[in-house]
């Protein structure tokens, strides 16, 4: 399964992943999702969003244990984050049944669509639209870079856009739902532990912040005269990492537009994305709010208007308690193995899900703690444990 995914939506010369929602990298992992589950003779379906379901066991039979997690990816990202989990969900149902495990409840592995937001801007859009998070008014206006807009581009891929939204009586089916992904940090690398369960995932958000100056020539403008945003953006990014450095939170502006982007131009506009993660919710408002202050400072310095926009938002995740200590009592039951417990600051369709459905996340070890990134990495043996480790807990949990 490993060797089939790989090359689909690699770039050659970076040797990342571009499988961006809804484009031919997206189909090509979509009709190896559909394969892998017709060929497992399960019930295969794509709901009202566009997520993908194999079904084991009758779907309307309610109280199912769900796994699964996203084939999409990053700009440039990584083989790992996402796959990892819908690969390790379809092995760790091979596994079950070479253990020829009796299942009690309905089981189903599931591929949520555009979970990374990398076309659209919105993270985790698949489950957001499932749970109620994001209504239809608001999906209708998402657009990408080239002002394609989600309806249409949903219709160019063979979805009707008309019937997304909220999917309640799906989730009336589901009993829990467990995410398996690798680590996007490296606790359990330092920790030396294969596989560890989530705790909670910090409160994250992005904002937009709009840097609107005076285009002029470089060549001939004095810089007195000017009225350059790159500048007012420059001190704001240095002062992120200072905001960031203080509350020992994280703080990104990792994406950036420039208008007119000539080479020879004073900018007029730069457009700079602020990604912001914290423990708890006090400490990231302490620390947006200390970037948004730094940046309206060098703003009128420099003469600029500065607009801040929130595009989106997460308050922190806590786990269902009661099925994190089932997990890890599953996973101690035959061993005399401790499995870690720990946050993150990643958020996740299981995040997304949380606050309508039980949710658990299990993670494997990244030897490099690095994600994003071509280099993303995990050793076979972890991934191996990972895939033991998942088919423990679905026959702790679906085979009583």
């Amino acid at each position: 399964m490993w060797r089939e995914l790989l090359p689909v939506g690699r770039h050659r010369d970076s040797h990342g992943y571009r499988r961006f929602a809804w484009t031919g990298a997206d189909s090509e992992c979509r009709a190896w999702f559909k394969e892998q589950a017709e060929g497992r003779g399960l019930g295969y379906e794509v709901d009202r969003n566009g997520n993908q379901w194999a079904w084991l066991g009758d779907p309307g039979a309610g109280d199912a244990v769900v796994t699964g997690s996203h084939l999409d990816s990053v700009p440039d990202g990584g083989a790992f984050d996402g796959p990892l989990g819908v690969v390790s969900s379809f092995a760790a149902l091979d596994e079950l049944r070479g253990r020829n495990a009796q299942f009690s409840k309905p089981l189903a592995i599931v591929n949520f669509g555009d979970e990374e937001g990398a076309r659209f801007g919105l993270a985790c859009v698949g489950s957001r639209l499932t749970a109620g998070q994001l209504t239809v008014e608001q999906a209708h206006k998402l657009t990408d870079g080239d002002g394609i807009t989600l309806p249409k581009a949903m219709e160019a891929a063979g979805y009707d856009p008309e019937a997304i939204g909220a999917d309640p009586e799906r989730l009336a089916r589901i009993g829990a739902f467990v995410e398996l992904h690798v680590e996007q940090g490296r606790a359990l690398d330092l920790s030396g532990d294969r596989v560890g369960i989530a705790s909670a995932i910090w409160p994250h958000g992005r904002w937009r912040f709009d840097f609107r100056g005076e285009a002029n020539h470089a060549g001939t403008t004095r810089l007195v005269d000017r009225r350059d945003p790159m500048l007012s953006y420059a001190e704001t990014v240095l002062a992120a990492r200072r905001e960031a450095e203080l509350a020992g939170a994280v703080a990104t502006f990792g994406k950036i537009a420039v208008e007119p982007n000539g080479v020879n131009a004073i900018p007029s506009l730069v457009r700079g994305w602020l990604d912001s993660r914290a423990e708890d919710q006090t400490t990231l408002d302490t620390v947006v709010s200390g970037i948004e202050k730094a940046a309206r400072e060098y703003a009128e310095a420099h003469g600029i208007d500065l607009d801040v926009v929130r595009e989106s938002f997460t308050p922190v995740v806590e786990f269902d308690h009661a099925l994190r200590d089932e997990l890890a009592h599953i996973l101690g039951k035959h061993t005399d193995i401790t499995v870690p417990v720990l946050g993150t600051g990643a958020g996740h369709d299981a995040g997304i899900l949380s606050g309508s459905i039980p949710t658990a996340m299990l993670f494997v070890r990244n030897p490099t703690g690095v994600s994003h990134s071509p280099a993303e990495f995990a050793d076979e043996d972890d991934c191996v444990a990972g895939v033991l480790a998942l088919a423990d807990v679905l026959e702790g949990l679906a085979c009583r």
